[in-house]
């Protein structure tokens, strides 16, 4: 009877003991667990509910990071009313009520702060057209802000407000996102400040057709390649943070897809990589410096698999090739498959839109390609748009609204009998060749101030507001002007 019952106490206190442990070890887990009762006839049994946080995302230090850093974006559009000027309008009211009226519409979007002297990047469609924008932080302190530079092609924009030591997002890496990959959107939407939402990435690379309507978007330069992620987004998120479980910007959330106007389950992100390079440029200069590879391209169809042999749908098909273009120059031709740029595979049209998106004109790069079934690389110097202005040749000339310009020599100086001036050296497609100006003319004033170098030119040119009216004298010695409209 006594080894009976001290075999029996024994476990017991075995069972207990372990049960002890389980407990524990949960709770240094960073959970808990909770004790049920369960009616089990006229029993009533006893049941351990683990709630171990362990077995469960946790977006808690990411959301306590990254949320001071998200802003309120306030926006004031002023609009004309036109419909006082109809005939019959004035007939029964009078001249002095037909003049056009305007009147002011508030908008509201949100904003990420990227660093802390106060620059924000948020959506150009939110600031589009803005006579005033006000920030708010999550703090509710609010500034007035001026509209830096913005870019419709990318629907980025950078705003600045005049504050230091506020809190950022570290940039991450889009490219390294992974499909299933938790993320959190983070905005205001519907007036909702500090919203925070979680999803998974489903798709990279996406493109929208009906995003395509933007009316202030050229069409020619557009990119669309998209983080689509599950993550609630609504109005109000635009400009808002997409970050990963650490706390790192992923991408500024800009669109959904809705046959409602709110959120239906798909929500959009203009890449984190894209958005570095677009604020870089609109920081430093006001306008982005835009890198061209030169071709038309086009999906690889089965047809297209077949009659090249591939072993992979993965690629583009060339399907044009832009004569003196970046591509050209490097041996690209018509029915090449380019598979890779840069070391990074590319799959469609808007990964290649991507990663070229990423680069600056004059950057280097390689491209790999499949030729007669044979995968090859060559390497690639990228060109800029005609309109492009700033960006330095190999050869020290700088890209000037399709021109190339240097500063003239002492030789061509004496032979013209000027001081200084900047030589135009070449003239292609662009509002330099269609103001009328030719190679050889040598520039001594831009908006009747003096230059005697490139960099002088394009520093006027940035600051004027319209228009750029451009002196100087031709290769002939005869004195001349010309002038264009400034890109808007």
């Amino acid at each position: 009877m006594k080894k009976g019952f001290i075999t029996v106490l024994l476990c017991v206190l075995l069972s207990a003991i372990t049960a002890y442990g389980v407990v524990v070890k949960t709770n240094v887990q960073g959970g808990s667990s909770r004790g049920a009762a369960f009616n089990d006839g006229d029993a009533v049994q006893y049941r351990t509910v683990n709630l171990s946080q362990s077995e469960y995302p946790d977006f808690t230090y990411a959301a306590e990071s990254a949320v001071d850093a998200v802003v309120y974006v306030e926006v004031t559009v002023v609009t004309q009313n036109q419909y006082q000027m109809d005939p019959f309008f004035r007939f029964f009211f009078g001249d002095q009520y037909s003049q056009p009226q305007s009147r002011e519409q508030k908008g509201s979007g949100s904003g990420v702060i990227i660093r802390p002297d106060g620059y924000i990047v948020t959506n150009n469609h939110v600031v589009n057209g803005a006579s005033k924008v006000k920030i708010v932080l999550n703090n509710n302190k609010s500034y007035d802000a001026t509209v830096v530079g913005s870019d419709p092609d990318t629907d980025v924009a950078v705003v600045k407000i005049d504050a230091e030591g506020l809190p950022t997002i570290p940039f991450g890496d889009s490219d390294n996102l992974r499909l299933g990959e938790w993320v959190l959107a983070i905005g205001s939407p519907l007036n909702l400040r500090s919203t925070i939402t979680a999803g998974i990435v489903s798709a990279k690379g996406r493109s929208m057709a009906a995003y395509g309507s933007r009316e202030d978007a050229q069409n020619s330069y557009k990119i669309e390649s998209f983080i689509q992620t599950d993550a609630a987004v609504n109005p109000g998120n635009s400009g808002g943070a997409l970050v990963n479980k650490e706390g790192e910007l992923v991408g500024i959330n800009t669109a959904i897809i809705s046959q409602t106007g709110s959120y239906s389950g798909y929500s959009f992100a203009v890449p984190v990589n894209i958005v570095k390079k677009v604020v870089g440029d609109l920081i430093e200069g006001g306008v982005v410096r835009r890198a061209l590879l030169g071709i038309v391209m086009q999906p690889i169809s089965d047809e297209i698999a077949k009659e090249l042999k591939l072993s992979s749908m993965n690629g583009v098909y060339i399907n044009e090739v832009s004569k003196g273009g970046a591509a050209d120059k490097a041996g690209l031709k018509k029915g090449d498959v380019i598979v890779a740029i840069g070391g990074t595979k590319v799959t469609d049209g808007a990964s290649v839109q991507e990663k070229v998106a990423s680069y600056h004109p004059g950057d280097k790069t390689t491209v790999t390609f499949v030729r007669d079934g044979k995968e090859q690389t060559v390497n690639v110097v990228f060109q800029g748009t005609v309109s492009d202005t700033g960006t330095k040749d190999a050869d020290g000339a700088v890209s000037f609204y399709g021109s190339k310009l240097r500063t003239a020599s002492a030789e061509t100086l004496s032979k013209l009998g000027i001081k200084s001036g900047v030589e135009i050296v070449s003239v292609g497609p662009g509002k330099v060749l269609d103001a009328g100006a030719s190679e050889g003319f040598v520039i001594q004033f831009v908006n009747d101030e003096p230059v005697s170098k490139p960099e002088d030119v394009i520093a006027i040119a940035k600051k004027a507001r319209r228009s750029i009216f451009i002196q100087g004298v031709k290769a002939s010695g005869r004195k001349a002007y010309f002038g264009f409209g400034k890109d808007e």
